[in-house]
């Protein structure tokens, strides 16, 4: 069924509540983001979403919006604490999959010689691709600790420093964490996997800062033109992906136990406050935790790797987290709806939150000038730094977009790079790459991805979050 869309100006679209829909739709693009049939099942997503118990003011959509399992990839929605819902198919497989940028007191041209040397040695350190381990073996108590501690207990354990932990979103840790609400099987897959990139989308890339926006927001993030860059994009890994699964096993399994009916089975949820949904919620904040520790590690893994390459001592080089915010996360906060405060469970699922000036869950470095967001494009185009506005709190609960897009399934891409040196290409454009996996540059190809900037133009435009600066790729490792 091909969804009607209204538009309402040019960066919002509404799908209006129509049937079982208990709110509209939302979804915030251009034109050109919105064309073609490939847009007709993430938009009846968006509808599907809109019918769920609970839910309030509308189910919204970002401008990266593709099709995703139950609710899309880009999709925000929030729900009443007392009488809402809550949905593993609203967070995703790769629970807190996120992404930390590191700036440097490096240039662009104190790099240039040893580049190559460098994207070797950080995709001989750091382990890639699907399945891969790390050194650090957890035992069963060991890493209960972590999935409740999160960044702390990577601190703790000396990889990293507590000025990380300020600059980490809820700093680095959720406390309703409960181990015991997971599976023999997701603590299984989780013993060996900390410190390790993973597959698909997660990459590390060495940047450089191209252009600055805002001066005053960039120098407050620490930001200046010239600057080498380090992006790290990775999850949760097979312990978050396996929480989805038991979950999402679960809560199907259970669906006529509640009062409402679901357009789609992938949509299977449990009210908030029930036996199953609070399980999911202390579980899916287990796997957070675990994704937190390990960008941590990645992070400290990363130093390491500068300092030798580069004979750097650590004072030098100052490799500082600017922030680290999550993509795939179900939260509880505090929202104005229709003039009064109200406790909702939001969930960004590829969308980031997007924080104002003088929010109380701001660090303090942060609190003057707003939220640090971070939006990656592609291996060849850009990725931005955007900051938080109050717009978006009054609009998508303080949500924007969290990357490109999608705009080829994986297969289509693997068809379309067929007898071509993705590579080669980049190479060719002055990008130095690495890889795991026989298929994943075809997979991953920039053609995959829809523009970023063009993503990043809707936010900046409807007020969702402000440009700050744009950074180019100079070499990256893909898992």
């Amino acid at each position: 069924m091909e969804i009607t869309v209204k538009r309402i100006d040019p960066y919002r679209w509404e799908i209006p509540a129509t049937g079982k829909m208990r709110v509209p739709g939302i979804i915030y693009s251009d034109d050109s983001l919105l064309s073609g049939k490939e847009h007709n099942e993430p938009l009846q997503q968006v509808a599907n979403v809109a019918t769920l118990p609970g839910i309030l003011k509308a189910s919204l959509a970002m401008p990266d919006i593709h099709w995703g399992y139950g609710f899309p990839i880009g999709g925000v929605a929030a729900f009443d604490w007392d009488e809402g819902v809550i949905s593993p198919g609203g967070v995703g497989y790769d629970i807190n999959c996120g992404e930390r940028l590191a700036t440097t007191a490096l240039s662009k041209a104190d790099i240039t010689s040893k580049l190559e040397e460098l994207v070797n040695a950080l995709y001989r350190h750091i382990p890639s691709g699907v399945g891969s381990t790390g050194s650090i073996k957890l035992a069963a108590k060991e890493e209960k600790k972590v999935l409740r501690q999160g960044s702390r207990w990577a601190v703790s354990q000396g990889y990293g420093e507590d000025v990380d932990l300020e600059h980490t979103e809820e700093g680095g840790s959720l406390e309703n964490a409960d181990p015991e609400t997971l599976s023999e099987r997701a603590l299984e897959r989780g013993k060996n996997q900390l410190g390790t990139l993973g597959s698909g989308n997660h990459f590390l890339e060495v940047g450089t800062v191209d252009t600055i926006f805002d001066p005053d927001v960039a120098r407050a993030f620490g930001l200046f033109e010239g600057q080498v860059t380090l992006i790290l994009h990775s999850g949760s890994r097979g312990l978050g992906y396996q929480v989805c699964d038991d979950f999402l096993a679960r809560m199907t399994r259970l669906s006529k136990k509640f009062d409402f009916e679901l357009p789609d089975r992938q949509l299977a949820c449990a009210p908030i406050g029930s036996e199953e949904g609070t399980a999911y919620f202390n579980a899916m904040a287990c796997a957070a935790n675990y994704a937190w520790a390990n960008r941590q590690i990645l992070l400290h893994l990363s130093r390491e790797v500068f300092y030798r390459v580069f004979g750097i001592s650590p004072k030098d080089l100052s490799m500082n987290l600017v922030y680290d915010v999550s993509h795939n996360i179900a939260k509880r906060e505090t929202h104005v709806i229709d003039g009064k405060d109200r406790v909702v469970c939001v969930h960004r699922k590829g969308a980031t939150r997007s924080f104002p000036p003088g929010h109380p869950d701001l660090c303090a470095a942060y609190r003057p000038v707003g939220q640090p967001i971070l939006i990656p494009g592609d291996m060849g185009r850009a990725s931005y730094v955007l900051v938080g506005t109050q717009q978006a709190m009054e609009e998508t609960f303080g949500s924007t977009c969290h990357g490109a897009g999608r705009v080829l399934s994986r297969k289509a891409a693997m068809k379309k790079s067929k007898g071509r040196s993705i590579h080669r290409e980049l190479e060719d454009q002055g990008i130095l790459v690495r890889w795991s996996g026989r298929g994943t540059l075809g997979e991953e190809m920039p053609e995959a991805y829809k523009d970023v900037s063009k993503v990043v133009e809707v936010v900046h435009g409807a007020g969702l979050s402000k440009k700050v600066a744009r950074l180019r790729p100079l070499a990256v490792v893909k898992g």
